[in-house]
This record gives structure tokens, C-alpha cells and sequence, in this order.
């Protein structure tokens, strides 16, 4: 889970860039970088942090060009190293940058073949290094002095043959234009919209559309699977489809907890969807347990409140705010560290006590992965007097890793993982569990949008959809996403995250 954004304007656009970046900061509070174009000139500025703390005065006013793209970055194998933060830059062909969301799940194979075929050299543990050099490789294969838009949808396709898994892509060629692209599965999201100016028109790529309309953009259209755009530095803009056998099956954890509430991806507004979501598990409630006595439905902010507030509503309860949430806490699951999730969450939640006093309470969050947040939560809530504490999850047990971006780890920290019901409600401490079933829950989400096939369940299911995921494969990845991993060290270091830089003449 990242997030990506890039933009061709008629005048600077680093400030249009970092604004974007700042509506995507949920997908990413690890690392973040804008590269511009000015020119044939790059300037680059990354860094770990936040876009608040990477992007300075001084770092904007160098920043400039008509054209550029941006990328907030959190890590999925454990590694918060700087040399890692993106968009990436490999000089040939034409001086190409790039950044990235998703996971590619052949990237040790593709690594070892750069090197050997290709005679290309990966510096960092990314994938998206990978994937930077396989789309520089293929179209510098083109042989051309100045690229067309053919040849750049000829390497994209070439891209597509060649990786595996998940990914969107938002790419530059110094002097020449932006390019995004889709994996064949459409799996991560990506969109693009465009706004009219007196110069003409101004194109922009996004993870999602949210950041179109907050900067006034126009959104044209989701990019379809397998797809691809490209726009000049003139403002023209191509498309083309790039990939065989493509199919749409976008991931419905991105509906679930990723997206924004305001956010529409691929024809499915999340907030409606959100709203199905409680209106379902509400359905379940009253199906299972039709003698329930709750008297106060209370989410777990943020994310969960839409399907809390319908919940409520269904059920005839009361809703109420429970917890008031300390907003300059990163998101807890995606810490490293059992320990530091554990801390995060009381000085992230500070529970009101008028509200549980004495009350049966049904807590609603969105999803549980370790548990380690619900049962603080749930300790929290019966420290305020609550009589009964009842949980309840808008999605489905979580119960297979993610191997297409998002940071669940390894399947044994996953807390459904081998566990029924019963044995994860005792171990996060409520009086009762209930999850959402699966088939409700893909249910509220081709609602909002017939047309798609299916969706990427596989935390749920354990089916995979894109790449050979193989036992093997799985347990590379628990090796690489383990707690003890993340609790490691990344020596590795770059020098030129810490300031910008001018990489045609660096000073």
C-alpha cells in the first residue's frame, strides 16, 4: 500500500504534487518523494518521514517544472531504509524515473536476470527498482533516439509479459513526458483526470480520486487493467491497452481500510460501499443472535465509523463515540513491532468513560489482522465501565498474507490464521465475535459496480490470483515480514536522500 501521483501542467507543479501527496499520506507514512522535470533537468527530493517533514521551503523552491510525480511509501518486507524511499532513477534510456504501489512476486527471479541479461545493477531490496530497470531495459530494446508513444506501450506490454503480481505505476522520461500503467489483474488502483486551463489541458495520475478532485481535477476514468497512459510534456495524451487476457479484479481491502471514505475506485464510491458493509453485518447480528442486548454501537476511528453508524441504524441501537483519537499516530498495523503496536494504541485511543459505563458495548472496526489493537481496545473499554464488550469486524477473518502490497505479515501473526472464531474471541478478550462473511462482503462491493468480475480476496481465502504463489514463495515472504525481521537494521544508506538533488548537476 502506497500511493502514487504524477502530473503534466502549464506551469510549476511541485506544489500540485506535494498537496496530493499530503490527501494520499494514509497509503503511506513511511518514506515520500517528489521528482520534477524541467527541461531535460531532474530534481529530486526523498526522504523517510512524512510529506510534512521531507518537504521543506528550501526543498520546494528547487523543485521545479511543469511536469512531475510523487510517491508515498510504506514498507512491505520491514525495511525503513532512506535508500528505499521513492521514485527511483536509472540515467539510460533518456533519464527515467518511476514509482511504484504494489508487489511484485517474481522480483528475485526478475533481479537476477537484470543482472545477467539485461547487465543492469539493482542497488536496494525494492521492487520497484526491479520493475525500473525491466521497463528502462525494454524500451531502450526500441533503439530509439527520441521515444514515441508506440514504442512506450510496446515496453509496457514487454513489462507485462515479463513481471508478476500487483502493481500501478506512474513513470517519467526526462523531456518527454509521464507514463502510468496497470497490472493485467487491475489489482492496485490507479486513475487519472484533467482539468482545462487557458493553456490548454493539464493531465493528472492518482492512487486515487480523491486526489484529482481536491487539487480540481476533473476525473476521466479509472485506468483499465493492463492498461496504460502516457501524456506528453506538451499535454497530449495517449492510451493503449498493453496486456493479454486482461481482467479486473481490483482488492477489496482497499474498500475495506485502505481507501479514503471519499475516495471512488473503479466505479465503487467507498463510503457507499462502507455503509453496505454494517448494513450486512447488521443483517448477521440479527440473523445469529436475534435476542442480542446491546445498547451502544461504538466504532474504532477512523476507518470503521461508516459501517458502525448503518449498523446502528439497522439495529435500532444507539450510536456514540466512544474514543477520541490522537491524530498524530501513524496506523497501528503497519508498525514494526508487537511492542510498539502495543504502546501506539493507548496513546493513540482515549476512551470516554460516560459512554461505557455500565453498558453492553458492540465495538466495530474494519478488519482484524494481528488482534493486538482489538484487545487493547477491548481492555480500554471494559477500564471505562463497560458490562459487555462485543466485537464486531466489517470484513471477513483475516488469514492469508498479502503478497500484492499491502504489509499483513507473515500467516502465523495473522490472529485468524488456524484459529475458529470462538479461540480469536477468547484471545482478544470479548464477551462475543462477529465477522463479516465474505459473501456479504463481496456482495456490497460489486453492488457499487456490476461489471466487475470478481476481487482479490486472498487475505480471506488464501487464492491468489496473480503470480505462481507457491508454499515456497509464502514462506520466503513470512521469513522477510516476520516481527523479528522488521526489528532488523538496513545498513544499506544512500547519500542522496538527504537533500535534493539536481542530477544533472548536483550541488
Amino acid at each position: 500500500m502506497c500511493g502514487i501521483v504524477g502530473i503534466v501542467g502549464h506551469s510549476y507543479v511541485n506544489q500540485g504534487i506535494y498537496d496530493a501527496l499530503t490527501v494520499l499520506q494514509h497509503r503511506g507514512q513511511d518514506a515520500a518523494g517528489i521528482v520534477t522535470c524541467d527541461g531535460d533537468r531532474l530534481y529530486l527530493r526523498k526522504d523517510n518521514g512524512m510529506v510534512r517533514d521531507v518537504f521543506r521551503t528550501r526543498h520546494m523552491r528547487r523543485l521545479v517544472g511543469n511536469m512531475g510525480i510523487g510517491h508515498v511509501r510504506y514498507p512491505t518486507a520491514g525495511s525503513s531504509s532512506s535508500a528505499e524511499a521513492q521514485p527511483f532513477y536509472v540515467n539510460s534510456p533518456y533519464g527515467i524515473t518511476l514509482a511504484h504501489n504494489g508487489n511484485l512476486t517474481n522480483a528475485e527471479a526478475l533481479a537476477e536476470h537484470i543482472f545477467r541479461a539485461d547487465l543492469r545493477h539493482i542497488n536496494t531490496t525494492s521492487d520497484s527498482e526491479v520493475l525500473l530497470n525491466v521497463f528502462a531495459h525494454e524500451l531502450q530494446s526500441r533503439g530509439k533516439l527520441q521515444p514515441e508513444p508506440d514504442d512506450i506501450f510496446d515496453a509496457v506490454a514487454a513489462v507485462h509479459e515479463r513481471v508478476e503480481g500487483a502493481y500501478a505505476v506512474v513513470a517519467m522520461i526526462t523531456g518527454y513526458g509521464i507514463l502510468a500503467f496497470r497490472d493485467p489483474h487491475g489489482i492496485r488502483p490507479v486513475c487519472f483526470g484533467r482539468k482545462d486551463t487557458p493553456q490548454g489541458p493539464e493531465y493528472m495520475v492518482a492512487s486515487e480520486s480523491v486526489a484529482l478532485s481536491s487539487l480540481g481535477f476533473h476525473i476521466v476514468r479509472d485506468l483499465a487493467p493492463g492498461e496504460a497512459i502516457y501524456i506528453s510534456a506538451e499535454g497530449e495524451m495517449f492510451t493503449r491497452q498493453c496486456a493479454k487476457d486482461a481482467s479486473l479484479h481490483p482488492c477489496i481491502f482497499e474498500q475495506v481500510y485502505l481507501a479514503r471514505p471519499d475516495s471512488i475506485i473503479d466505479g465503487i464510491s467507498v463510503y457507499k460501499a462502507r455503509l453496505r458493509m454494517g448494513e450486512k453485518l447488521a443483517e448477521k447480528v440479527e440473523r445469529e443472535w436475534p435476542d442480542h442486548d446491546i445498547d451502544v454501537v461504538i466504532p474504532i476511528p477512523d476507518t470503521s465509523r461508516t459501517s458502525a453508524l448503518q449498523m446502528a441504524n439497522h439495529l435500532g441501537v444507539k450510536y456514540r463515540e466512544g474514543f477520541i483519537k490522537n491524530r498524530y499516530i501513524g496506523r497501528t498495523f503497519i508498525m514494526p513491532g508487537q511492542q510498539q503496536r502495543k504502546k501506539s494504541v493507548r496513546q493513540k485511543l482515549n476512551a470516554i468513560e460516560l459512554e461505557f459505563q455500565g453498558k453492553n458495548v458492540l465495538l466495530v472496526d474494519d478488519s482484524i489482522v494481528r488482534g493486538t489493537t482489538c484487545n487493547e481496545i477491548i481492555q480500554m473499554a471494559r477500564e471505562a465501565g463497560a458490562k459487555k464488550v462485543y466485537f464486531a469486524s466489517a470484513a471477513p477473518a483475516v488469514k492469508y498474507p498479502n503478497v500484492y502490497g499491502i504489509d499483513m505479515p507473515a500467516a502465523k501473526e495473522l490472529i485468524a490464521h488456524d484459529r475458529t472464531t470462538d479461540d480469536i474471541c477468547e484471545l482478544i478478550g470479548a464477551d462475543r465475535l462477529i465477522y463479516q462473511d465474505l459473501e456479504d462482503l463481496v456482495e456490497t462491493c460489486r453492488e457499487g459496480n456490476p461489471t466487475v468480475e470478481s476481487f482479490d480476496t486472498s487475505v480471506f481465502n488464501g487464492e491468489y490470483l496473480a503470480g505462481n504463489i507457491t508454499a515456497e514463495y509464502l514462506a520466503g515472504l513470512e521469513a522477510r515480514r516476520n516481527d523479528a525481521a522488521k526489528g532488523g537494521s538496513d545498513k544499506t544508506q544512500a547519500l542522496a536522500d538527504n537533500e535534493i538533488i539536481d542530477l544533472h548537476n548536483t550541488n
